[in-house]
């Protein structure tokens, strides 16, 4: 379960540059959660995943996951608990190294530094095994390097990765934006697959309506650092995307009503 309690962040406080990318926000997922993450460029869709992994961390307020307070703990330490896929192809695996290798360090992440990574024969045959799963027939190609993959290939790797060592939260950060149409429908299959399989709780950042809309338990949509619209259930389930975009569209008209009476006051 992830908990995030009055999270705020600011960069370049005190400056012409001054810029609230996440305002006193508060957030629940649940064990097993899918959420879907929407809203417009600067809406504080990947700060908020940046806070959650320990890229960043916040000015104020507190993060949880499964009641142990993380709001501080370096990203490293953290790679216990999380998993993160991004939308660069080549982020989050090595390209230099070859598919075994990747995986080797993906299933050690969060140990202690110091150990060797002995690829066996019996971690072997688990990693194929892993990959079969993909349908790709990487399981053949354990040795070949990661540059050779298509960029749909290397996402699913890094999905593979991102959730191997049996992580509690998964990270997805726009992560079928560099994909072609065909591509990037296999890619959700299969993170939706592995998400379920793995019980996992996920948020995902999308800027497709119908992804959001489609993937997932619940739809988040941001704006101005804060969730401006909170969907799940039969209320999700029977929103379109024109309405979902009629609905943000008079959040915005409320909130800029409400900011010109408090200029004017």
């Amino acid at each position: 379960m992830l908990r995030l309690e009055r999270v705020s962040k600011c960069f370049f406080p005190n400056t012409p540059d001054e810029r609230r990318a996440v305002r006193e926000l508060s957030l629940l997922v649940r064990p097993g959660e899918f959420v879907t993450i929407v809203g417009s460029n600067g809406a504080g869709k990947t700060t908020l995943l940046n806070l959650v992994s320990g890229q960043y961390f916040p000015d104020r307020g507190k993060i949880f996951i499964n009641g142990q307070e993380i709001t501080y703990l370096p990203a490293y330490k953290r790679a216990q608990f999380l998993g993160r896929v991004f939308q660069n192809t080549f982020q989050g695996t090595a390209a230099s190294l070859t598919i075994e290798e990747n995986l080797a360090i993906a299933f050690r992440k969060g140990q202690k530094k110091g150990l060797k990574i002995a690829i066996r024969e019996p971690m072997r045959e688990v990693f194929k095994e892993k990959l079969s799963l993909l349908g790709l027939g990487l399981e053949r190609r354990l040795r070949d390097r990661v540059g050779l993959l298509s960029g749909g290939q290397r996402q699913a790797l890094a999905l593979l990765m991102a959730t191997l060592g049996n992580p509690k939260i998964l990270l997805l950060d726009e992560h079928t934006a560099n994909l072609d149409p065909k591509t990037a429908q296999k890619i959700m299959k299969l993170t939706d697959e592995l998400i379920r399989d793995s019980e996992l709780s996920a948020l995902m950042v999308t800027h497709n309506l119908q992804e959001a809309l489609s993937f997932g338990d619940r739809t988040l949509m941001m704006d101005e650092g804060d969730i401006v619209l909170d969907l799940s259930g039969q209320e999700r389930k029977n929103v379109t995307i024109e309405e979902l975009l009629e609905r943000f569209s008079e959040v915005r008209h409320k909130k800029f009503a409400e900011d010109r009476a408090l200029l004017s006051s």
